[in-house]
């Protein structure tokens, strides 16, 4: 790949998707492309570039970021969040929306659905506590492709088998030849929806719990920090934030810092900073 068509292509992502790409990354751009060079017949990557350049279709410009975009997920990825979002976070939001009884949780870049699905059956175990609550999940993505296959919500048999225990498979799916279909009950839980995280997000509205995990990895400081800050406007100010595992909030000036719930657990400064004063 020439240099010049790597500029342009790193500058082209990221201006669209925010993805930041390294010179390292050469090799994942020739290999998710090539797919995209062939369906327009392309000869080569200097050819979809220079279509690129001039007037592109809106077609194209949307193929080429959704194959860079990366869309690993699984049902109840990260067993010891989940297990934390049951235990704790989901029992505390309840009891302190009691009055109202309304829940709304947002998961962004959700991919093919598994994780919105997951908190679906979630609170599904707790469908007799919460009959009669307005609960919103709302789960976003910048590819209209995956959102397509998680709005179907059908799965392989290795996707299924990817962290969703036996019980919840045969409570909530139903086999339809080689794959599993989701319950109707647990698929009209979720809302999908098309979002560029660059973009407003406010028109989403406001939520109790937001999910955006192993999203900050491929995004530049700066970007990180835009949309912790935009997130933070969002959420409610006692609600919480669960990024992945390993990503921190270090180095960035947001409004939010972490706990020691659980890592990837963050909360608002002002609650944490209310919740130590009203302890000490």
């Amino acid at each position: 790949m020439r240099p010049g068509t790597f500029e342009f292509l790193r500058d082209f992502l990221k201006a669209r998707s925010g993805l930041a790409l390294g010179p390292e990354k050469v090799y994942l751009i020739e290999t998710r492309l090539s797919r995209i060079l062939r369906t327009h017949e392309f000869a080569t990557l200097e050819d979809l570039v220079q279509a690129l350049r001039f007037r592109p279709p809106a077609a194209l410009e949307r193929e080429v970021v959704e194959a860079m975009t990366t869309n690993e997920t699984l049902f109840l990825r990260d067993k010891a969040a989940f297990d934390h979002l049951e235990a704790k976070l989901l029992p505390e939001l309840i009891a302190a929306r009691g009055a109202k009884r309304r829940l709304s949780i947002w998961c962004a870049a959700c991919a093919t659905g598994q994780e919105p699905y997951s908190i679906a059956m979630l609170l599904d175990r707790r469908r007799v506590e919460l009959a009669g609550w307005d609960i919103r999940i709302v789960a976003t993505d910048l590819s209209t492709a995956v959102l397509e296959r998680a709005k179907a919500g059908v799965y392989s048999q290795f996707e299924v088998q990817r962290g969703l225990p036996v019980k919840l498979l045969l409570e909530h799916f139903t086999k339809q030849g080689d794959a599993w279909a989701i319950s109707p009950k647990i698929k009209a839980m979720v809302d999908f929806r098309p979002i560029n995280l660059l973009g407003d997000i406010g028109p989403l509205g406001s939520f109790d719990l937001v999910l955006c995990r192993n999203v900050l990895i491929y995004f530049e400081p700066a970007v990180r920090t835009s949309l912790l800050t935009r997130i933070a406007r969002q959420l409610s100010p006692d609600g919480a934030l669960l990024l992945g595992a390993a990503e921190t909030v270090l180095g960035l000036s947001t409004p939010f810092v972490s706990t020691r719930e659980c890592p990837g657990v963050f909360r608002h400064a002002a609650a944490v900073k209310s919740d130590f004063a009203r302890s000490a």
